[in-house]
């Protein structure tokens, strides 16, 4: 057996990079919305059935939802097929990632998976599926991968060629257009005990719009704007973060501003990237773990491996639910496993090695990017002495009334201190607005000062 597990012999790739980026053919983008899924992942089931074809994913809202809800589980009489445990992982350990593997180790008496029927529910807005088609046989990887050109509003590469193709499509998956969010997140110490940091965040996607064309595109080389305002504990409330995503990050890198509440003043943060530690995170994330990953790829090397076929997070709807309190959630060393729903999908594998010469705390990554919406769902992280360090998990809906699959929480684990970042809780908060109208006025140095002041 191929130690990643069960592959599928149409979909596999060449292990590295080529020297060239080149574009694929019009009669491969013509298999968009017939072999394949709009956004490229594989139409047609696996081979024994476990993974279903895929039919159009969530196409409109369960009755009895409206705007402004928690989303009500559409699954919500499906039951359990089997749980893996400690005990019997190695049964299951072709569809299972090191990481996982190493958190069935660490905690061998609570943390389990419990693993559903698979249904594939990603889906987008008629506009996006026909920019993917369009970008399929146009779309470029620039200044040696750190940039793209040729690409708007959908996936740039639904057939991705390499691993730095790949990963772009994490970055510029769609997941709405004016969104506003009021999440919180929490770092438990190993007992337990938390405190819960609030964040109201907004996010202007340009690359996403509708409207948005390859001309405006290279003119504002702007890919999104992205503001932060932490709201709670006091002791912290006001702090604010605003990033300019670029789409060139060779011809112009991320910009970014902090707000100092103690200082009162908005300063340039040109080191918000990378291996910075992200806001308010306890040490227990960087910057680019943030979304599973952000920012400029170019201190990796990346590796498009292949598909594998593994258990993720999918439709996590239970754990979505406002019925759940923040208390019923976070426990010692890892989530509660009773909320979680695991289903088996294929995703692509990518590999991002640290360049010779580059610095990052983080060796190495394997990426685990499902390829119905291109949403990183796993990532294993190794340090310098190849050990695995950390193992960051996400936990996706389809958010229908947009649509999009997106998270509904990101957890990253740190092995060696054995505590866990929660980000994105949202159970006893206000749901995301993706019907937000925000100009880029918005996002300003100082619209950001007029937010952080408390």
């Amino acid at each position: 057996m191929n130690k990643l597990g069960i592959l599928s012999a149409a979909v596999i790739v060449a292990l590295s990079a080529p020297a060239a980026y080149a574009k694929v053919s019009d009669a491969e983008a013509a298999k968009l919305g017939s072999q394949l899924t709009p956004l490229g992942g594989e139409k047609a089931a696996n081979a024994d059935g476990s993974i279903p074809a895929w039919d159009g994913g969530i196409t409109s809202a369960p009755a009895g939802y409206s705007k402004g809800m928690h989303h009500p589980d559409p699954f919500a009489a499906d039951k359990i097929e089997f749980t893996i445990t400690n005990a019997n992982k190695d049964q299951y350990k072709d569809h299972l990632t090191d990481g996982q593997r190493k958190l069935f180790e660490l905690y061998p008496d609570t943390f389990k998976m419990n693993v559903y029927q698979t249904r594939r529910t990603a889906s987008v807005p008629q506009f996006v599926s026909d920019a993917t088609k369009a970008n399929a046989s146009r779309a470029e990887l620039i200044a040696d991968g750190n940039g793209i050109s040729g690409a708007s509003i959908g996936i740039p590469f639904p057939i991705p060629q390499n691993g730095l193709e790949a990963i772009w499509n994490h970055v510029l998956r769609f997941r709405g257009i004016d969104v506003e969010t009021s999440r919180s997140q929490a770092a438990p110490t190993a007992s337990g005990g938390y405190t819960l940091v609030e964040t109201a965040e907004e996010i202007r996607f340009e690359y996403s719009r509708p409207e948005m064309t390859l001309d405006k595109l290279k003119e504002t080389n702007t890919l999104f704007y992205f503001k932060q305002v932490v709201t709670q504990p006091a002791r912290l409330a006001g702090t604010a973060l605003l990033v300019k995503e670029t789409m060139d990050q060779e011809a112009l890198p991320r910009q970014a501003w902090t707000y100092n509440t103690g200082q009162r003043r908005v300063r340039k943060a040109p080191n918000v990237a990378f291996d910075t530690p992200g806001t308010v995170s306890d040490g227990l994330r960087t910057t680019d773990d943030f979304d599973m990953f952000n920012g400029s790829p170019v201190r990796y090397n990346w590796e498009l491996v292949g598909k594998q076929e593994i258990y993720i997070p999918y439709n996590d709807y239970k754990l979505h639910s406002d019925k759940l309190k923040y208390d019923q959630i976070l426990q010692p060393g890892h989530i509660n496993p009773e909320h979680v729903r695991w289903e088996k999908h294929r995703v692509w594998v990518v590999k991002a090695q640290l360049k010779e010469g580059m610095r990052h705390i983080y060796k190495s990554r394997t990426f685990y990017i499902d390829e119905d919406s291109w949403q990183v769902s796993l990532t294993d992280i190794y340090d310098n002495r190849d050990e695995l360090y950390r193992v960051a998990v996400a936990h996706g809906i389809n958010y229908y009334e947009v649509p999009t699959h997106w998270t509904t929480l990101e957890v990253i684990h740190d092995l060696q201190s054995r505590r866990y970042l929660a980000m994105g809780l949202d159970n006893e908060g206000r749901m995301y607005n993706f019907d937000a109208s925000l100009s880029e006025a918005n996002f300003t140095p100082a619209a950001l000062r007029r937010a952080g002041i408390r």
